[in-house]
């Protein structure tokens, strides 16, 4: 018992207070892309990107592909591109999460008076990792241990698509998992809504392309939210999901 409240003096008070003023330190967030002019042809930022996120002229990072991790900027002559630990990244809108020098701010998320007035008292989320390698799903975990808390908003991670207000989608979408994913849409009552996490379930990156991928559900079904990253930050999930539902903290 004693080593346990020793335990518990020295990490201090693991809870959250309020998600939307935390200070992830070491997180690396969104990027910023400075007024620095490049160098003559130079290339540098494109190339090192695994995922084709970085467009040139003027530079642009697309966060839907964008994995977070950092290349970019230590190849920049002009030091042009660095990152913060801002993790105020989700968005409604797929476009905004173009990032330019032009466009720094990611558009806020526009509140939905439909579902708060529905959802904002309670919402529950069916999670489906369409062939994630686990690090998202391991965040989306982590929305209910003792730092989040997301059931102190009423939301909460259920077992059944049955009990499901909304899907949680994770991975690129493989085709073995296709199926699977449109039978628990299916399976879900009305209304319902998609919320797309990670770099993988927003664009498929880094898998884009791969005949492995089978992306079709997402032109049926258009998701609600974006929550970017790679995987993101829970509190990049839990800002985003109570900027949509209008839900303060």
């Amino acid at each position: 018992m004693l080593k346990s409240i020793a335990v518990r003096v020295s990490q201090g008070t693991q809870y959250i207070k309020d998600p939307r003023t935390a200070n992830p330190v070491g997180l690396r967030g969104k990027p910023v892309i400075g007024n620095a002019a490049c160098g003559s042809a130079c290339t540098a930022c494109m190339a090192a990107c695994p995922t084709g996120a970085i467009t040139l002229n003027p530079v642009q990072i697309d966060l839907g592909r964008c994995v977070m991790c950092g290349d970019c900027a230590p190849v920049c002559p002009s030091r042009k591109l660095t990152f913060t630990n801002d993790f105020r990244l989700a968005s409604t809108d797929r476009a905004a999460l173009m990032v330019s020098a032009s466009h720094p701010d990611i558009d806020p998320i526009k509140v939905s008076k439909a579902l708060h007035q529905r959802f904002g008292r309670s919402l529950k989320l069916r999670s489906v990792s369409a062939g994630g390698c686990n690090g998202c799903e391991l965040e989306v975990n982590a929305l209910g241990n003792v730092n989040f808390d997301l059931g102190r908003y009423g939301i909460d991670i259920v077992a059944s698509p049955r009990h499901a207000d909304g899907l949680v989608l994770t991975g690129p979408i493989t085709r073995n998992m296709a199926q699977a994913l449109q039978t628990c849409w299916d399976a879900m009552p009305e209304p319902k809504l998609v919320i797309a996490v990670g770099a993988c379930a927003i664009s498929g990156s880094p898998f884009e392309g791969s005949s492995a991928v089978e992306r079709s559900f997402l032109e049926r079904f258009k998701p609600t939210l974006y929550v970017p990253g790679c995987p993101p930050h829970p509190l990049t999930f839990v800002c985003g999901i109570l900027d949509l539902l209008g839900i303060p903290s």
